[in-house]
């Protein structure tokens, strides 16, 4: 017999396994899931929290949740709930996404710094290193970078641009 721990674990494998489809890691990693209940029916719920309200992704990330998770030999159904309460923060990225969104060029902002407000305030910045060379000589190139949550910098000494995921003012409003 499978306990309900060994559920909870299973399922959180297969979430740990389920990619972003605009950033390279998981959806664990960037600490989108907020909540996994399992009935003991083997109906699961999962809340996941979104970056930013209106993320394309989300229905793509839903649909692969419900999806995956459902194919467990132990779910009977999944469901998927959106929340904004709490907010999404960077503060949620976990050490691994951290890692692989720097080998991809994307700063993140330390665990617990406060917002001091946008990160579009000033244009040239020594507060955000290079993820390539780790100088502080970098500026804010463009605030609107690929997504919503992310700007584009430009580093003046190794000449290269990288992404930096915006710093959310509690409540996750990004203004």
């Amino acid at each position: 017999m499978v306990s309900g721990n060994q559920h909870i674990d299973a399922i959180h494998a297969v979430l740990g396994g389920i990619p972003d489809p605009e950033l390279p890691c998981s959806i664990v990693e960037l600490g989108l899931v907020e909540e996994v209940r399992v009935e003991e029916d083997g109906r699961v719920h999962i809340v996941l929290l979104p970056t930013f309200s209106g993320c394309p992704a989300l229905d793509m990330i839903g649909k692969d949740v419900q999806q995956k998770v459902s194919a467990l030999d132990c779910v009977s159904e999944c469901n998927v709930e959106w929340t904004f309460d709490p907010a999404w923060t960077t503060d949620r990225i976990n050490e691994g996404g951290r890692a692989s969104l720097a080998r991809h060029g994307v700063t993140v902002p330390p665990p617990g710094e406060p917002f001091t407000g946008p990160s579009t305030t000033t244009l040239r910045t020594s507060a955000i290193p290079c993820p390539w060379c780790e100088s502080t000589n970098t500026r804010l190139e463009s605030p609107f970078g690929p997504t919503r949550c992310r700007t584009i910098q430009y580093c003046d000494d190794c000449q290269n641009t990288f992404e930096d995921m915006k710093r959310l003012a509690p409540g996750g409003r990004d203004d």
